[in-house]
């Protein structure tokens, strides 16, 4: 007896050390090089072997088994189908698990779990996932860590499933538009955050010229363009999924019923607020008694805003003004003192007083240089006003000149608009004075005076 509990002892010690040779120093090191060079060569089917025994021998040894492992699985994804495509997508939610316990510092919980919550999405037949299942991933991941939860995709995706869900009946109307809400506002700080960046690469003065960019500048406007594009992007689509289910029959009965639990509630009452202004429900009581309460529980920028719009509503237009520079005095924040100038000089601009409105959308730019959008409403403003803002038909073209320059410098400081900007000043100089005219009326060079409210100076281009 004594003779089989030696061999047995001596046979587990023999197989420790047999795992142990497979994770020595050595065979790390080899696995590693093997496998990275592998990986970097795309051949992910040759990197697969090394990248296994890494993980499942030393994980901790590096966190590069877990960059290159990343892709070597979505290689095996792509390549597979069924069964054997299903396992490897769970494989690597699994091996993203993995990554956070190994090496926590540098696997956001929040950025991974909605990498797990939007791989799982995007092979749902294949793992045969319920929208209710997929959507639970996508709010766990959100209420863990709603900071690194920034994905465009995802955010937009986790929005959408809540809309299947509440046309399926499975969520009520006040979820649906909460999780709006937190999803939106989610978004603005994301957009917040990218617009300040890119703020500072944002050209000033009145040139036109293009303001040359290092490399490695030039490569941070494009990241910062490019999320706020995104976020553009999902931000029209949420609102288009939303659509008439958050149109003002739906939202008036739904806050009504809810404003006594709710009327000290800050964040509640903001939310509603913000709602009703947005579907243009404004013109029900609702909103009035919702605006006066916000206003008496926790006075702020935004209740000095809608109150001005209230204001507006009833014809004191002096009241309303004075509600709306309070709003913009109350607001610290620049980013947010651009969006109430922006409503302010649009509210201006729609009821045709441009000069106001001009004053307004230059203090937006002050507030937010790459707001390129307050440079379009000039030059649509300059543009409507050309039949009125000169002495004769060569000056009051010349009107669109002007337009064409200020429809520029809304591509020079938002990338975003580059597009939109060109086909602005396209369509205005098609509209100005041709060369032949500038011949004939002989003031080449010269410098035009723009009268009325307009009050600037173009000059006419050489020939």
């Amino acid at each position: 007896m004594k003779t089989k509990i030696t061999l047995l002892i001596a046979m587990l010690f023999l197989g420790f050390n047999a795992i142990n040779a497979q994770c020595s120093q050595e065979d790390n090191i080899n696995d590693l090089s093997i496998m990275t060079e592998y990986a970097k060569a795309k051949n992910y089917e040759a990197a697969y072997g090394p990248f296994m025994k890494l993980r499942e021998c030393n994980p901790k040894y590096n966190r590069a088994i877990f960059t290159y492992g990343e892709r070597i699985l979505k290689d095996k994804i792509k390549k597979s189908s069924g069964a054997e495509k299903a396992d490897f997508v769970r494989d690597l939610v699994k091996m993203w698990d993995e990554r956070r316990t190994h090496f926590a510092s540098k696997t956001p919980q929040g950025e991974f779990m909605a990498k797990s919550s939007q791989l799982q999405y995007d092979h749902r037949k294949t793992l045969n996932l319920t929208d209710s299942q997929l959507y639970d991933n996508f709010d766990n991941a959100f209420k863990t860590d709603a900071e690194t939860f920034k994905n465009p995709k995802s955010l937009y995706t986790y929005f959408k499933l809540m809309v299947n869900l509440y046309d399926a009946k499975q969520k009520p109307a006040e979820v649906l538009f909460t999780k709006y809400d937190e999803v939106s506002e989610k978004i603005e700080a994301e957009v917040k955050h990218y617009t300040n960046l890119l703020n500072k690469f944002v050209p000033t003065g009145d040139s036109e010229e293009e303001v040359k960019l290092s490399k490695k500048d030039a490569g941070k406007v494009k990241s910062y363009t490019s999320y706020l594009k995104a976020y553009d992007q999902i931000t029209s689509g949420m609102d288009r999924d939303l659509g008439d289910r958050a149109n003002c029959e739906n939202l008036v009965p739904l806050y009504e019923r809810n404003y006594e639990e709710n009327k000290n509630d800050g964040l509640w009452l903001q939310r509603a607020m913000n709602r009703l202004y947005t579907k243009e429900c404004t013109d029900d009581p609702l909103f009035v008694k919702i605006v006066e309460q916000k206003n008496n529980l926790e006075p702020s920028a935004s209740t000095a805003y809608y109150l001005g719009i209230l204001k507006d509503k009833d014809g004191d237009s002096a009241a309303a003004l004075t509600y709306y520079n309070q709003a913009v005095e109350l607001e610290t924040d620049n980013f947010e003192k651009a969006k109430i100038l922006y409503r302010i000089a649009a509210g201006f601009k729609k009821k045709r007083s441009y000069g106001q409105a001009r004053t307004y959308y230059q203090k937006v730019l002050v507030a937010n240089p790459s707001y390129g959008r307050a440079h379009l409403a000039i030059a649509q403003m300059y543009a409507s006003s050309a039949n009125s803002c000169g002495t004769d038909n060569f000056s009051k073209r010349a009107v669109y000149w002007l337009a064409a320059r200020e429809a520029r410098k809304a591509g020079r400081v938002d990338p975003n608009l580059k597009k939109a900007a060109s086909q602005n000043v396209a369509n205005y100089m098609a509209k100005a004075p041709t060369k032949s005219e500038i011949f004939s009326k002989g003031n080449a060079g010269e410098t035009i005076k723009i009268g009325c409210w307009i009050g600037r100076s173009v000059k006419v281009p050489n020939l």
